[in-house]
C-alpha cells in the first residue's frame, strides 16, 4: 500500500488556504467609509443673559402742597340758629363777625393757615377754631361768654357777606356790624358808645344805612 504524496499534502494546503481566504471575505474589516462616521460638531452653548428685571419707579409722593387759599368772603349760621357768623378772607389773614342781632358780638382776627385752619382771637376771650374746606365752606365754632357755637359759613355770592360801619353821630361813637346772608337776611348790632343794639338794615349794593337820623355807608370788610 502507497503512504500518501507530497502531492496530497499540497492538496490540502490549498484547502486550507481557500477556506482562510473565503473566511476574510466575510469577516473581512469594514471600510473606511462605514467603519467611520464624521461627528457634526455640537453647537456651541449659546450664554443666555439674564434681563435684568426694571427697577420700580419710585411712586410719585403725593404733593404736600395744599391748595391755594382764595381771598373770599363767608357767611352762615350757627348749628342752632341762634347767631350768625361771617369771616372775610384775604392774603392769608382774617377777621370775623359773630352776631346775634340783638346784645351779644365779637369781632375777631388771626391768620389763615396753608392747610386751611385758623384760630382768630377777639376780646373778653373770644376764639373762633375753624377749617377752610375747599374754598368753598368755613366750618367751625365759637367760643364766646361761656357759650360754644358750632356754626357753618359758606362763600358768599355777591351782595352778601361782612360790613361795618364805623362813625360819630350825635357825640356817640358809633360802631356797626352787619351780616348779609345769601337768602337776604340781616343780622347786625349797631354799639353806640359800648351800649349794643339790633342794627338797622343797610342797602348791600351801597353799603347805605340810617343810624339816629344820619346816613353811614357800611363797607365790605377786608382783613
Amino acid at each position: 500500500m502507497k503512504r500518501p504524496g507530497p502531492l496530497l499534502t499540497l492538496l490540502a494546503g490549498l484547502l486550507l488556504g481557500l477556506f482562510m481566504l473565503t473566511l476574510n471575505a466575510t469577516t473581512g474589516t469594514k471600510t473606511a467609509s462605514s467603519s467611520y462616521q464624521e461627528k457634526s460638531p455640537s453647537p456651541a452653548p449659546t450664554k443666555t443673559t439674564a434681563s435684568p428685571s426694571p427697577s420700580p419707579s419710585a411712586s410719585p409722593s403725593p404733593s404736600q402742597s395744599p391748595s391755594k387759599i382764595s381771598d373770599a368772603s363767608y357767611a352762615g349760621r350757627t348749628d342752632d340758629d341762634s347767631s350768625s357768623v361771617a369771616v372775610s378772607v384775604r392774603d392769608g389773614r382774617a377777621i370775623a363777625y359773630f352776631c346775634d342781632g340783638h346784645s351779644k358780638e365779637s369781632w375777631l382776627k388771626g391768620r389763615v393757615n396753608p392747610d386751611g385752619s385758623m384760630r382768630l382771637t377777639g376780646g373778653h376771650g373770644a376764639v373762633l377754631n375753624g377749617t377752610l374746606q375747599d374754598n368753598s365752606r368755613i366750618r367751625g365754632a365759637v367760643d364766646l361768654d361761656g357759650g360754644h357755637y358750632a356754626f357753618t359759613a359758606r362763600r358768599a355770592v355777591k351782595g352778601s357777606g361782612l360790613y361795618r360801619a364805623t362813625a360819630t353821630v350825635r357825640g356817640a361813637k358809633v360802631d356797626g356790624g352787619w351780616i348779609v346772608l345769601a337768602d337776604g337776611r340781616q343780622v347786625g348790632i349797631v354799639d353806640r358808645d359800648g351800649k349794643p343794639s339790633a342794627a338797622p338794615r343797610i342797602d348791600p349794593e351801597t353799603g347805605a344805612v340810617t343810624v339816629d337820623g344820619q346816613q353811614l355807608t357800611a363797607s365790605p370788610v377786608v382783613p
